[in-house]
């Protein structure tokens, strides 16, 4: 199975029930996607149905409640709060979108070439700083003034397509994904927790083999093991935890253990929040009753490893990109 292939056909869901397609793509994708060698085991199919179909009832509702997108060209800059703030100008947001990857590539394919706008998700990383700076109160000038800057940097081009409905669709493939990613994460981890364990295990029983033969040498001993005691209880300590992770000839079950257990936890791997805030035109907070003050609703989208980027859905008419000179021509007009 091609692991970029998407798995959401528009149509086909509901929230109340999956077409069989969807769910076997879905735990097929999740194999692929995590460990391939899950297929080795009875079942895997069994086990993982009930966590993949709660992962795609998280997914379809996140990438759902996204709010339509907002068009994002010259002309519409300045009336929408969630681009002022994303951008520095309507200048600056038209060249982010001639330079992003994702974008040119897609605007490169026949059906990106052919489209009159796209629909794709903009992520930012949104930080703040705070500073003193000049601030007015009525006819007062006040000097050395706390404030908070929101910034927002780091900025992406996600799934651009031609249509809103198929942008979304490729979100929800992104999120699974995603939560796959996650899962292999953990897998990884534990799979250097094993390891490191051993060492200290095999260690620890070098150490206590050499006192119970009558100590180390003829130096006193190290002061981090005083006694075979407190080794014992070491080397008991960290049996146990390798206990937990389960022993080598159980890697592939705890694996699907991990997929399964995280996926049955989407909606605590990955969700969004919305956050309101209120700035001025140079993005520094403000009360909201401040003249100054424009509301934004932002929807954050946070993963349980701390990750968090604000979201905005945009449509971009190509025609508004400046066009970008490739580096073959400007690099003759400097030769010839």
């Amino acid at each position: 199975m091609n692991l970029f292939q998407s798995i959401f056909g528009g149509r086909e869901e509901t929230h109340d029930h999956y077409p069989e397609s969807l769910i076997e793509a879905a735990i097929e994708r999740a194999v692929d996607g995590t460990d391939a060698r899950l297929r080795l085991l009875p079942g895997y199919r069994k086990r993982l149905r009930a966590p993949v179909i709660h992962a795609i009832d998280q997914v379809i509702p996140l990438v759902d409640n996204i709010p339509a997108p907002v068009a994002a060209g010259p002309r519409e800059f300045t009336a929408d709060s969630a681009l002022c703030a994303f951008y520095a100008s309507a200048a600056a947001m038209l060249d982010h979108f001639s330079r992003d990857r994702s974008l040119q590539e897609y605007l490169a394919t026949s059906e990106g070439r052919g489209a009159e706008r796209v629909t794709a998700l903009v992520l930012a990383e949104r930080t703040q700083r705070t500073t003193l700076g000049i601030d007015l109160a009525g006819e007062t000038l006040r000097r050395e003034v706390p404030q908070v800057t929101i910034n927002f940097r780091e900025h992406n081009v996600v799934d651009p397509r031609d249509s809103e409905p198929e942008a979304r669709r490729q979100l929800k493939r992104r999120a699974l994904d995603h939560l796959l990613f996650l899962a292999l994460t953990r897998i990884g981890e534990v799979r250097v927790e094993r390891t490191d364990l051993r060492r200290q295990r095999d260690l620890l029983r070098g150490k206590l083999a050499a006192l119970k033969r009558g100590g180390w040498s003829f130096n006193p001993a190290e002061d981090e093991h005083p006694d075979p005691a407190a080794l014992t209880s070491e080397l008991e300590a960290i049996t146990g935890e390798l206990a937990g992770l389960g022993t080598e000839d159980r890697v592939l079950e705890n694996h699907l253990e991990i997929v399964a257990d995280l996926l049955d936890d989407a909606g605590h791997q990955l969700w969004a929040e919305t956050v309101t805030l209120h700035i001025d035109a140079m993005n520094i907070e403000r009360e909201p009753q401040d003249p100054a003050a424009r509301q934004l609703v932002l929807h954050e989208l946070h993963n349980a490893r701390g990750g968090r980027s604000a979201m905005l859905l945009v449509s971009i008419a190509p025609r508004d990109l400046p066009q970008r000179e490739d580096l073959v021509t400007a690099a003759g007009r400097y030769l010839y």
